[in-house]
C-alpha cells in the first residue's frame, strides 16, 4: 500500500503523509509488539519514522536508547534502511552527568555517534534538537549540526518543542552565519491544544519550515476511550515518569467535556473519533506529516484512514469553533 507523500518544508525531500512515532517501543511495547507495529505501519505505506535517543518515554537511564535499538534491529531484519526516512533527536538526558544532556557541541557530537550505532546506520535523514537549551548559545548548536551535515552523518536538521521566537532566532543565526538551518519543527498539536497556530505556524508558513506535529490524538484522549476518574492503567497517563506530564496536559474536566462533544460530532459525521482528529490535523496546510503513536498494531488503522478523509468546510469550521478555546493558554484567559 502507498500513502500520499508531502514535501518536507522547503526541502526536496518527500515523506509519507503520516509519520510513525516510536516513543512507546521498549517499555509500553515490548520488542515483538514494536516489530508488529513497524510491520503494519510499513505495509500501510508509512515510511517516515521518528524516534529519539532518550526513548522509550517513561523510562530512566537504564532504558534510554532502547527504542533506537529496536528500530535498528527491525531495519536490519528486513533490510529496510533504504526504504524509510529516519528521524531521531538529541538533547534529553542520557546519563547522570551535566554534559549528558543539552545542545552543546560536545553532547551533539557524542549523541549522533551513539544514535548511529544503536540504529545500525551511517546517516540520519532528519536530526532534531529535542528541546531548547537555555544554556548553550544557538550558534554553537547550529555549528555542530552544520558539521554533521558536511560530514554526511545527517541530511537535514530540525527542532522539537521550540517556541516561535526560538525558531525565528535560530533561522536568523543560520542565515547570518551561513550555517545549516532548521527545516522542520516538531510541536504538540491537536484539537485540545492549538496554541502554536498563533505564532509558530505562521512563522513556519513564511519561512518554509515543515511541521511534523506530535500528539495528534492527545496521547489517546481523542480516542474517546478514557473516562473521568483514576487514569487508565497501561496507557501514557500511567506510564512511568511521563504519566504526570500527560495527566497535566489532558486529564481534566474541560478536556473530557470537549471529547464528549467531539465524539458526538464524529458519530454524526460517520467517522471514528481518531480518524476525525488526525484528519483535522492533516487539514492544516502547514503540516507535512503528523506523528502518530500507538501501543497496539490494530490502533494504526483508524489513524491511517484519516489520509483518505477530507473534512468538508462546514465540518472543519464546526471543529474549529468547538475547540477555539484551546488556541489560548491559561495565562491568556
Amino acid at each position: 500500500m502507498a500513502l500520499p507523500h508531502a514535501r518536507l518544508g522547503r526541502t526536496g525531500l518527500r515523506v509519507s503523509r503520516l509519520c510513525l512515532g516510536t516513543m512507546t517501543f521498549g517499555l509500553q511495547c515490548d520488542e515483538a509488539t514494536s516489530f508488529a507495529i513497524l510491520d503494519r505501519a510499513f505495509d500501510a505505506g508509512i515510511t517516515f519514522l521518528d524516534t529519539a535517543d532518550m526513548y522509550p518515554i517513561g523510562g530512566d537511564f537504564t532504558t534510554v536508547g532502547r527504542t533506537e535499538e529496536i528500530i535498528g534491529e527491525w531495519m536490519r531484519a528486513g533490510k529496510r534502511r533504504d526504504d524509510v526516512v529516519l528521524a531521531t533527536k538529541c538533547s534529553g538526558a542520557m546519563g547522570p552527568n551535566p554534559w549528558d544532556a543539552g545542545n552543546s557541541r560536545m553532547r551533539i557530537m557524542t549523541a549522533i555517534d551513539e544514535s548511529l550505532r544503536r540504529l545500525g546506520t551511517d546517516h540520519i535523514d532528519l536530526y532534531q534538537l529535542h528541546f531548547h537549551d537555555p544554556i548553550t548559545p544557538i550558534e554553537e548548536s547550529l555549528a555542530a549540526l552544520d558539521d554533521l551535515v558536511r560530514m554526511g552523518k545527517v541530511r537535514y536538521v530540525g527542532c522539537s518543542n521550540f517556541h516561535a521566537y526560538q525558531v525565528a532566532r535560530a533561522l536568523g543565526r543560520s542565515e547570518a552565519r551561513g550555517l545549516v538551518r532548521f527545516d522542520t519543527v516538531q510541536p504538540r498539536y491537536n484539537l485540545l491544544f492549538r496554541e502554536f497556530e498563533r505564532e509558530l505556524f505562521p512563522l513556519c508558513a513564511d519561512e518554509g519550515v515543515g511541521v511534523i506535529p506530535f500528539n495528534p490524538i492527545a496521547g489517546g484522549m481523542l480516542s474517546g476511550k478514557h473516562r473521568p476518574g483514576p487514569p487508565t492503567a497501561g496507557t501514557r497517563f500511567t506510564l512511568g515518569n511521563a504519566s504526570q506530564t500527560y495527566q497535566d496536559r489532558y486529564w481534566h474536566d474541560r478536556a473530557f467535556a470537549s471529547v464528549t462533544e467531539l465524539q458526538a460530532v464524529a458519530d454524526e459525521a460517520g467517522l471514528d473519533l481518531v480518524t476525525m482528529a488526525v484528519a483535522w490535523v492533516l487539514a492544516n496546510p502547514v503540516v507535512s506529516a503528523p506523528i502518530i503513536g500507538v501501543s497496539r498494531p490494530e490502533q494504526l488503522d483508524a489513524n491511517v484512514a484519516a489520509v483518505d478523509v477530507t473534512l468538508d468546510a462546514d465540518l472543519k469550521a464546526r471543529l474549529d469553533a468547538m475547540t477555539v478555546q484551546y488556541r489560548w493558554g491559561d495565562a491568556d484567559r
